[in-house]
């Protein structure tokens, strides 16, 4: 069993009932388990453009699926739940599902680097993160905390919310 960490947010619809949809539907993927879940939120759109605040929260799960499954399995749920398979980057969303960390695995291959390249330049990510686990980053050899003292985002994030439901029995 490993111990992944998966970012959500949602910026277009009912927000926090996708992010809570999102993490019922992680929490029923074969062999996996959400074992604590972030509060929630709110940040501004990366580019600064004219769209919806952001509503983000970070879920910790306990899954048998390698990497690659799980990432298919989330891109999977987007779909699902609205998001086109294909999309502008930072384009308005209904749910955005990302693979952040897994164990202190450290890769990089077509379509997937772990841990996530973004984690050291997103508040939203990091603030959320240390609520669950002052974790040490596999690659920069920091923890959450400091990453999150250190970042280049200047962007005000602020808990606004909590995720109604987590904690489903394992399969």
């Amino acid at each position: 069993m490993s111990i992944a960490f998966v970012g959500l947010g949602s910026n277009l619809g009912e927000r926090l009932e996708l992010l809570n949809e999102a993490l019922r539907r992680i929490g029923r993927l074969r062999a996996t388990h959400v074992l604590a879940a972030s509060s929630v939120y709110e940040s501004p759109p990366i580019d600064c453009s004219k769209q919806n605040d952001f509503l983000n929260a970070v879920a910790k799960l306990f899954t048998e699926l390698s990497p690659i499954e799980l990432l298919n399995a989330l891109k999977r749920i987007e779909r699902e739940l609205g998001r086109p398979e294909r999309y502008a980057r930072w384009s308005p969303r209904p749910i955005d599902l990302d693979l952040l960390f897994y164990d202190d695995l450290a890769l990089q291959q077509e379509g997937l680097t772990i841990p996530h390249p973004e984690i050291p330049n997103r508040k939203f990510v990091l603030a959320p993160m240390l609520e669950i686990e002052d974790l040490a980053h596999p690659v920069l050899n920091k923890r959450i905390s400091e990453l999150l003292a250190e970042t280049p985002d200047v962007s005000i994030v602020r808990k606004i919310d909590s995720l109604s439901t987590f904690n489903e029995k394992p399969r």
